[in-house]
């Protein structure tokens, strides 16, 4: 794995890799509304090498609604960069399938994206699963404060997907969690979620990366992937 430190850049050791950009840091070129083929025409802004959603009510996808990529995918080492405003919520999601035809955001396993000090749903939830790069509702994510970087600054977070469903989110260089998706014990957390409900939740084969519209102003950046060729 590359830090690159140039926002929206690719290294010349990422490009031998395959690393390639979802985001180019001045379109919103390979993105789409969750509602339809285009991208929103509120809600998100493109500007200063900066994907942002913007500020509405708090509400989930009320404005301009959650974007996915256009592509699918399966194995990958996705990495992005983001940043909250005081009292933000978000979320990354992957294996994003957009078949639960839910209303508010999309279904998919998430990695959360929160100001735990000022917004409420930090102390939802079961022990913490709804903190910062948590699996949202499922999993704690690592209580170590150095991974940790104050609200306004960039954080850079990670997921990796293997072949053998094994998933790691990470916080600025620090390991956070890792489980096993379709594993038992996966399933016993599902049953006692918010999704319980969803059959076969979180078990795709393949999906969208999703950024979410929970109504508050987060900044992405710097948004790759690697996928074996």
């Amino acid at each position: 794995y590359i830090v690159n430190l140039k926002p929206n850049d690719l290294a010349d050791a990422e490009k031998k890799k395959g690393v390639k950009l979802l985001f180019d840091g001045k379109t919103n070129k390979g993105w789409r509304s969750i509602h339809g083929d285009k991208f929103p025409e509120r809600g998100w802004e493109v500007k200063d090498g900066q994907m942002t959603v913007l500020k509405s009510d708090g509400g989930e996808s009320t404005n301009g609604g959650d974007i996915v990529t256009k592509d699918k995918y399966a194995v990958f080492d996705l990495s992005f960069e983001f940043k909250l405003s005081p009292g933000a919520n978000s979320g990354v999601k992957y294996f994003v399938t957009l078949k639960e035809k839910s209303k508010g955001s999309a279904i998919g396993l998430e990695y959360q994206v929160l100001d735990d000090a000022l917004h409420p749903d930090a102390k939802l939830g079961r022990d913490g699963n709804r903190t910062l790069a948590s699996l949202y509702d499922l999993i704690t994510s690592n209580r170590d404060d150095r991974a940790r970087r104050p609200i306004g600054e960039w954080n850079r977070g990670r997921v990796v997907v293997t072949a053998d469903n094994k998933v790691e989110h990470y916080l600025n260089g620090i390991k956070m969690l890792s489980y096993e998706r379709g594993s038992k014990a996966f399933k016993d957390l599902v049953q006692i979620s918010k999704y319980k409900d969803w059959e076969n939740f979180g078990e795709a084969k393949e999906g969208f990366i999703l950024l979410q519209d929970h109504g508050d102003r987060v900044s992405f950046r710097s948004i790759k992937i690697n996928t074996p060729n």
